[in-house]
């Protein structure tokens, strides 16, 4: 089925990396970031010095002690870093190519689809990567106990810059299946899996999966939209969202039996250099630090983790972290610019058509920098936020009612069919240069907590 979307809006960040695929030394060091498992009650269980194989037990949930995080790479803990309050933010290993893996259980490509729900869902929990696995409403990490009535996998990203699911899927397609594979063992409903209307020969190749092409401007790929077209929720509903790039480490783990040991990830963005703008296959938890240190035009820049809209600052000396798969590069501006908006701004990227830039032909890719172009200011009703958001959700009204902490009135507004990212476009546009996807996180929650 075809689906077409209208709201939205394209910001024409420039960068966007190539299809190739360029295959990485792998690095000497890997880590864990374990403050990336929202809400993880932390049981280290390794010390500086301790020699550990691939998937040994670094780390477990006091809470939930299935659940695991678990060395990427074999070899010695050289480093464990800890911030406020003595949580853990990174360990660090020495890999040693020679190091032993743990074992799971392995199953041949035609054996996944009989296996059974149970233990897919418990060598997920134990390897951590049931983390990959999201959950509606507030987009947390899947219960295993819950039955989803549908599964939605988003093999496109229109936001700049994503890895690109098909370059991922085709880098190991026996494994994309796999993943499809076991999603259809995970619920008694269907497996809807959403692409663009130009979607390359491995994802038109899904077998055993709904299949449903949308079209139009960001945020047409956010999994939101797609829910809201294909099988709008119940409060009462859950749902199970993954991303296809993440599928293919998920089958590769129940195909190999031993953790992945290298991911593809894209690197884009105007202050990345136009021969270094490509996808990546490294290791996993891999350090970045070589690859900025190549590929960077300037010095003064914003290295975001994930991409320009919805990721986070990350430093340039960071590794890899589990749920990322691109790294996007802008420039760091801090310059003042003269009489501001009143200029004709032929080169700069306006959604109101401000700026003649906008009436100029064709499209356009833009230099974007950090620059707020302004400073924080009064919300006002302008409507604006409800011409890049295609939910049927009356978005100031949800944003007052969150800022109100009236949660009855936030969940009639839909919140509980939103995750942050579907707003970040009114953090783009918004004339009093709100955060709002900082607002909508907070509601969501304080929902959670509250309960519904």
């Amino acid at each position: 089925m075809d689906f077409t979307i209208k709201k939205g809006f394209d910001i024409g960040l420039a960068g966007k990396p190539a299809t190739a695929v360029i295959d990485l030394v792998p690095s000497d060091t890997v880590a864990v970031y374990p403050l990336e498992f929202g809400g993880l009650k932390q049981r280290l269980l390794v010390a500086e010095g301790d020699l550990v194989k691939q998937g040994t037990v670094l780390m477990e949930d006091k809470a939930h002690e299935a659940f695991k995080l678990r060395a990427p790479a074999g070899g010695h803990v050289s480093s464990i870093t800890r911030g406020a309050r003595r949580f853990v933010e990174r360990i660090v290993i020495k890999v040693d190519v020679n190091a032993e893996s743990e074992a799971f259980s392995s199953y041949a490509p035609e054996a996944i689809q009989s296996v059974d729900r149970k233990a897919i869902t418990d060598q997920l929990i134990t390897t951590g990567y049931l983390s990959l696995i999201r959950q509606r409403p507030f987009s947390r990490m899947a219960d295993p106990a819950a039955k989803p009535k549908s599964v939605f996998v988003n093999a496109m990203n229109t936001a700049p810059f994503q890895a690109d699911a098909e370059v991922v899927a085709a880098s190991d397609p026996v494994a994309f299946q796999a993943g499809l594979d076991l999603m259809t063992c995970l619920t008694e409903g269907e497996v809807h899996l959403c692409v663009g209307l130009n979607a390359g020969n491995t994802l038109n190749a899904a077998q055993r999966v709904s299949r449903h092409r949308f079209a139009g401007p960001h945020p047409s790929g956010n999994t939101s939209v797609h829910i809201s077209r294909i099988d709008p929720m119940a409060p009462t509903d859950v749902v199970w969202t993954v991303k296809a790039v993440d599928l293919v480490s998920i089958g590769r783990l129940f195909l190999d039996g031993t953790l992945p040991t290298s991911r593809v990830v894209s690197l884009g963005g105007p202050s990345i250099k136009d021969e270094a703008r490509s996808h990546y296959r490294m290791r996993t938890g891999g350090d970045l630090k070589p690859l900025f240190e190549t590929s960077l035009t300037e010095t003064d820049v914003r290295i975001i983790g994930g991409d320009v809209l919805a990721g986070c600052e990350i430093p340039q000396d960071s590794y890899l972290g589990f749920h990322q798969a691109a790294a996007t590069v802008i420039p760091a501006h801090k310059e003042r610019y003269f009489m501001g908006w009143t200029m004709p701004g032929l080169k700069k990227m306006s959604f109101s058509r401000l700026f003649a830039s906008t009436w100029l032909p064709g499209k356009h890719d833009w230099n974007l920098g950090t620059a707020l172009h302004g400073e924080e200011r009064a919300l006002v009703l302008t409507g604006l936020y409800d011409r890049v958001v295609p939910l049927d959700i009356m978005v100031d009204f949800l944003i007052r009612a969150v800022l109100a902490g009236d949660t009855d009135e936030a969940i009639a507004l839909g919140i509980l069919e939103t995750e942050p990212e579907d707003f970040a476009l009114c953090d783009v546009i918004c004339p009093s240069k709100i955060e709002v996807q900082e607002i909508i996180s907070n509601g969501l929650r304080q929902i959670e907590e509250e309960g519904i």
